[in-house]
């Protein structure tokens, strides 16, 4: 009970800031009298038909405010979860200052806690509803729940809530159905109204019935559609005023990504955060179903982002045709990264070699995880690149990256950029080819780095590198070698280090990749542990050589 107690006063804290924070915005003449939304939509799309490479696209589009409704979809008051409620309870003053923002400029606001008619009965916005005349266009079946649409066949839904997407500690859940009993309320189905923190006002709409949603945006000439609310892969996909429904019967449907959550149980596959679960339910969305937008596009400032999701935010970029790093990394990061980061996977253009599509959104990421092979790129993603490493934040590259925007001096097409000199500079090797194609190559841990937090768990004699052993040596004075390869009959060579870039950027590096070493524990949990190294997860609990006087000498300082 004392943590429940708890939830309640931190959710009317949680009023009260983002109330105070937003109130200057809001009362923007600027904002008063604009009459349109510009927007930025995100969606995805499949380079190939077939090939589950998807690129992000962003369209920037303008939508007219009258002809714009926002449909708040089961924000209820209580949720039989607990962890619902809480989140529900920390959304809800995000979602209030969206609805009132939208409402100033003319957007038609519609508010459906379903099964939730009976307490509005009287309400102003509830007859609104009602005395919509019906619309002589209604399509057939709007008043049913709709699981799919054809064009979601074509991919495969990613989690599994079957087993309704409870994500309650069991003590706690047993204590918040007693506290629902207590209060008079269904354990099961407790909610009775929208919640309280949602102001409705008398000119908005209330109702939970398809034919209604309808007959209102038809009658007010509403093109253009927002979803908010919960839950992302129940609710808000499939009720009759959902996604779904919307995007099958015509309208112009965005759903707003921070401004919604899943049911969505940890312990069920694929074994990611929830935080994560509900990111891979919006790329099913923009894959799929329609575009995405955020909050902030409306009210400035960053995207909402739920308190307990401490994840970092990583951009994976794959851009080579070698070791098939397109399949082996998606895998790799389902399986190992769910609970850490929050994960976004560039590909290179199918049509153009040289571009990397979507790769504005490196500008929000925290790491850069990079498995690229000779690639120049136009001189705009070369900058976001550049922006992204003389920032300081960390790089972690596999295989080819020490060769990845490298024409081997040859000059770019017109338009394009190389970075000759990345594997010097920021990589700290010193390519200059490889062994060629042999035996495998085995693995000791270097002197220097057998302490490195990196190695932790890490037997290296279960690494075996499959694919060709690169001549790097000398490294640069600044990295320092945790791993070091052999291949009978051919000098050692560094196969794995870190580094410190002189803009203070940490820089993880292995010449491991092959798709088959992704087969091997051990490298997997080497490239967890280096992703989580980067950004300060996984730090030595015990003196290691970072600190010692050599590594010291060699690198000015921990890298």
């Amino acid at each position: 009970m004392k943590r429940i107690n708890h939830f309640q006063n931190a959710a009317s804290k949680s009023v009260l800031l983002l109330t105070l924070g937003f109130l200057c915005l809001l009362s923007s003449p600027t904002n008063a009298a604009e009459k349109s939304f510009p927007l930025t939509l995100r969606s995805r799309y499949e380079s190939q038909a077939g090939s589950r490479k998807f690129h992000i696209v962003y369209k920037k589009e303008h939508w007219n405010a009258k002809q714009t409704a926002v449909i708040v979809c089961d924000m209820w008051d209580l949720h039989h979860c607990l962890n619902a409620s809480r989140r529900v309870g920390e959304l809800a003053p995000r979602i209030n200052q969206f609805l009132k923002l939208a409402r100033q400029q003319g957007a038609t606001i519609i508010h459906s806690p379903s099964s939730c008619m009976k307490f509005y009965e009287n309400h102003p916005a509830r007859k609104n509803a009602q005395n919509i005349p019906k619309a002589a266009n209604m399509p057939a079946k709007i008043g049913s729940w709709c699981h799919i649409i054809p064009a979601e066949e074509k991919g495969v839904y990613p989690i599994d809530q079957s087993d309704g997407g409870l994500d309650d500690d069991l003590k706690e859940f047993e204590s918040w159905q007693k506290v629902l009993k207590s209060i008079g309320r269904n354990p099961g189905a407790p909610w009775k109204r929208e919640n309280e923190l949602l102001e409705i006002k008398d000119a908005d709409f209330i109702s939970d019935i398809g034919q209604e949603v309808w007959s209102i945006l038809e009658h007010r000439g509403i093109k253009n559609v927002l979803l908010v609310g919960v839950h992302t892969n129940m609710c808000v996909l499939g009720r009759p005023f959902g996604l779904r429904q919307m995007v099958k019967n015509g309208k112009n449907v965005a759903l707003v990504r921070d401004l919604t959550d899943t049911m969505y149980n940890p312990k069920m596959k694929p074994f990611v955060s929830h935080f994560t679960g509900t990111d891979l339910i919006v790329e099913h969305i923009e894959k799929w179903i329609c575009p995405t937008v955020t909050s902030n596009q409306f009210l400035g400032g960053v995207p909402f982002r739920f308190r307990n999701d401490r994840r970092k935010r990583l951009v994976i970029i794959s851009a080579e045709r070698e070791y098939k790093t397109e399949r082996s990394l998606p895998k790799f990061a389902l399986k190992n990264l769910g609970d850490d980061f929050r994960v976004d996977i560039l590909y290179a253009d199918e049509n153009d070699r040289y571009s990397i599509p979507g790769i504005e959104i490196l500008n929000k990421a925290d790491v850069l995880l990079l498995s690229v092979r000779r690639r120049v790129l136009p001189k705009d993603q070369m900058k976001i690149i550049h922006r992204f490493v003389e920032s300081g934040k960390p790089v972690v590259g596999i295989r080819t990256t020490c060769h990845a925007f490298s024409l081997r001096g040859r000059r770019p097409p017109k338009g394009y950029i190389a970075w000759e000199k990345f594997d010097a500079e920021i990589i700290g090797g010193h390519y200059t080819d490889h062994h060629g194609n042999g035996p495998e190559v085995t693995v000791r841990a270097a002197a220097d780095g057998r302490q490195h937090p990196i190695l932790s768990e890490i037997d290296p004699k279960k690494l075996h590198g499959h694919g060709s052993l690169y001549r790097v040596s000398p490294l640069a004075k600044s990295a320092i070698p945790l791993l070091i390869g052999k291949r009978e009959g051919k000098p050692e060579e560094p196969i794995a280090w870190v580094n410190l870039t002189r803009y203070g950027g940490r820089v993880f590096y292995t010449s491991l990749g092959h798709i088959d070493d992704f087969k091997q524990p051990a490298f997997n949990r080497l490239l967890k542990n280096a992703l989580l190294w980067s950004v300060h997860r996984l730090e030595k609990k015990s003196a290691t050589v970072d600190t010692s006087t050599a590594a010291t000498q060699k690198t000015g300082g921990t890298p």
